[in-house]
Formats: structure tokens, sequence, C-alpha cells
């Protein structure tokens, strides 16, 4: 009896582990005092005002995990702003996994944004309307990212899943480590109906919300992977190992056929010398 509650206690104590704070876990980067962590560390707040939007990065540099934040978008007239929340590299040929939150007329719906860049080339969009008011609560916007796929999902339900399709020729990110990034700025030169409308700065200042991060995740430091150090950990690690199963397959086809409003592999204009490789694949588009 003693040991199974000690087993319980160790469990309960590895789950809190993996929870983070934000005065741990992240570095608030810009913003002049427009970015606040609050409440101990479990509230992030990022502001952005006509002067300037704010910013912040995780301390932690990762190569493949399961990350989760649970964001609450800017209410109201958001039109022009855009709240970033991504995984990225660093230099020319970086590696990056996009959310991308464009904001709206009051009443008007967000388009969440995403995009993946390999090797330093994106142009892999495709946007979404969401299934409920992001700026009335927290939801939680997630990515998988492992040797398989990257997923992209939205209160667990995925929205997007990014192949490794190496062997048709198209660059995977898999060997450059990536820091968490997220930031308010404003973009009303394209982020609203291509630029026509404007921010209206009488509702600044404009502010989302952070808190619930957690990251199941194997953290690179001095060129060495966490998860290579506890292999043995499978199950700890599953996510290293996931994919789509036949129930997600189909929560994803009904994200795609409801919400989605653009996707680069049905953009024939845009490519007309040929969709890109991996828009040919299936599941992947």
């Amino acid at each position: 009896m003693a040991s199974s509650s000690i087993l319980v206690l160790m469990l309960s104590m590895l789950v809190v582990a993996s929870a983070g704070n934000f005065n741990q876990d992240f570095d608030i980067t810009w913003g002049d005092g427009r970015a606040k962590i609050l409440n101990n560390g479990q509230l992030l707040t990022l502001s952005l005002d006509k002067a300037s939007g704010s910013g912040f990065q995780s301390r932690n540099e990762y190569l493949f995990g399961k990350i989760d934040m649970q964001l609450k978008l800017v209410p109201g007239n958001s039109a022009g702003t855009v709240t970033a929340y991504y995984l990225s590299s660093q230099g020319s040929a970086h590696d990056e996994i996009d959310f991308e939150f464009l904001g709206n007329l009051s009443g008007d719906p967000y388009i969440l944004h995403t995009n993946v860049f390999s090797q330093g080339k994106g142009n892999r969009e495709q946007q979404f309307y969401l299934w409920f008011d992001p700026t009335a609560d927290f939801h939680t916007y997630s990515i998988l990212w492992n040797p398989q796929l990257i997923i992209f999902s939205v209160d667990g339900t995925p929205i997007r899943q990014f192949k490794n399709l190496e062997s048709k020729g198209v660059a995977y990110p898999k060997n450059q480590p990536m820091r968490i990034y997220s930031s308010l700025w404003n973009a009303d030169d394209w982020a609203t109906r291509g630029g026509l409308v404007k921010t209206d700065w009488s509702q600044a200042p404009f502010t989302a919300s952070y808190r619930n991060f957690n990251a199941n995740a194997c953290v690179w430091s001095s060129g060495s992977s966490s998860c290579s150090k506890n292999s043995s950990s499978t199950t700890s690690n599953a996510w290293l190992y996931q994919e789509l199963d036949s129930s997600s397959q189909e929560k994803l086809k009904w994200v795609q056929k409801n919400y989605m409003i653009y996707n680069y592999c049905t953009d024939t204009k845009r490519f007309p010398q040929g969709l890109p490789p991996e828009c040919t694949a299936t599941n992947n588009s």
C-alpha cells in the first residue's frame, strides 16, 4: 500500500514538473513593459499600443516535442493586429512551425494562419476559421512535432498535419533545435482583408493572454537531447511516435471541410508550374 502511494506521489510530481511557469520557462524579449508575467508565473499578457507591441521566448530549445499553450486573444475590434505563437530556429535556412491569429472587426471571425518552414522555405500556408469565439475564453493550441510528422491542434482537435516526405525530396524540420516565440504586433498593412482594414488605435491597448504552458519535449542543451538520455522512458515519450488514429483523421477532415478557408495545396494560380510535391501525397494537404 505504501509503495503504491509513493508511486502515485511520484507520478503526480512528474505531471507538476512538466507544467510550465512563465517566470521559469520564458524571457520577455521586447515591448518595454508591455509584456507582463502575473499570478506567480501562471499568467502572461502581451499588449500592443501605437508605440510598440511586445513578445517573449522560451529559455529552452527543443528538438521535437508536444507543446501546449492556452491563449485568449484580443477581444473586440482587433483588426490589423497579429498574435503570433510559433517554434523557430535561427538563420536564413531556419525551420519554423507557425500559429498566427489575424485580428478582425468586431463580430467578424479571427483567421488562424498556419505555416511550416523547412531549411528556410515556407509558402505552405493553410488558414482556418475557428468554431468558437477565441476571445471569450482560453483555448489550447498545440504543436506536436516528431520525426514522422507535425500536427497542429486546437483544443485537442487536429486541424493540420505535415508529414515527413523527405523520400519525395521535401525538406523536413528535424535537425535544428527551436525555441518557442510569441508576439503581439501591428500588421495592418496586410493582416485584415489584405490591409484594407487598419488598426483602430482608439481601442488600444490591445491585450492577449497566455496560461497553462506545457512542454512534453526533448530539450536541446550543449549539443545533446534530453530524450536520448532517457530513451528507455518510452511511455512518457509516446508523442515521439504518435500519428493520427482513424478518429483523429475524421476530426481533421471535418475541420478542413468546414473551417479551412485557404490551402496552398489547392492554389493552382499561385503555382502555375505545378503544386509543391507534398501536396500530391495523401493526408498532407
